[in-house]
C-alpha cells in the first residue's frame, strides 16, 4: 500500500478543500517523473518493445505543460502499471514507478509511489548483498532532485508513510 487511508490535505489541491497549489503539484509530478526516468531502463532492458512506462513518464510531463488532461495522464499510469504485472524484480518495479509517477496528474499523493518504487528497482538490481546501499544511494539521489519549494512537504510525507512504502525512504 502506497497511499494512506486518511487523505493528507496537503497533497489535495486548494480547489478540492486541500492547500496544495497547482504550482506545487506540477512540481511533484516533475519529481515523480524524474524519480521513475532514473530506473526506467531496467524496465525497457528486460521488455524492449514495450512503450508504455515511457508513455507514463511522458504523459505526466505533459500534463505539466498542459498538453494532456488529467484522464489522459492517469490512464497512461494505469498501462503503465499493466507493463509491471507479468514481471518481476526491478523491471516490475520500475514499471510500477512510471505507472505511480502517471496518476500523480489524479492524486498528488502519488509522488511518493513513483519514488518509492524507483528505490525498490534500484535495490533489486543491485548484486547480492549490496541491495541497501542501492537503495541508500538512490533515495539520496531523488532527494537530490527535489525542488526547494516542495522539499520539506516530501521529507514529510517520505516520514510520515515510510512504513507503509516498504521502509525504503530511510536514507
Amino acid at each position: 500500500m502506497i497511499l494512506p487511508k486518511v487523505r493528507d490535505p496537503r497533497f489535495v489541491t486548494i480547489r478540492r478543500g486541500g492547500t496544495l497549489t497547482d504550482a506545487d503539484h506540477r512540481l511533484l509530478a516533475l519529481w515523480a517523473a524524474s524519480c521513475a526516468k532514473h530506473v526506467l531502463g531496467l524496465f525497457e532492458s528486460a521488455q524492449p518493445g514495450d512503450p508504455r512506462p515511457r508513455q507514463a513518464i511522458e504523459h505526466a510531463r505533459a500534463w505539466v505543460r498542459g498538453e494532456v488532461k488529467m484522464m489522459q495522464a492517469r490512464a497512461a499510469g494505469g498501462h503503465a502499471m499493466g507493463a509491471a504485472r507479468d514481471l518481476r524484480g526491478a523491471a516490475r518495479h520500475a514499471a510500477y514507478a512510471a505507472g505511480q509517477a502517471g496518476a500523480v496528474a489524479h492524486v498528488a499523493a502519488h509522488e511518493l509511489g513513483a519514488a518509492a518504487y524507483a528505490i525498490k528497482a534500484a535495490r533489486a538490481e543491485a548484486p547480492e548483498g549490496d541491495s541497501e546501499t542501492a537503495g541508500r544511494l538512490e533515495c539520496q539521489w531523488q532527494r537530490n532532485q527535489l525542488p526547494e519549494a516542495i522539499r520539506e512537504l516530501v521529507l514529510d510525507d517520505q516520514r510520515l508513510r515510510n512504513d507503509i512504502c516498504w521502509s525504503v525512504f530511510d536514507c
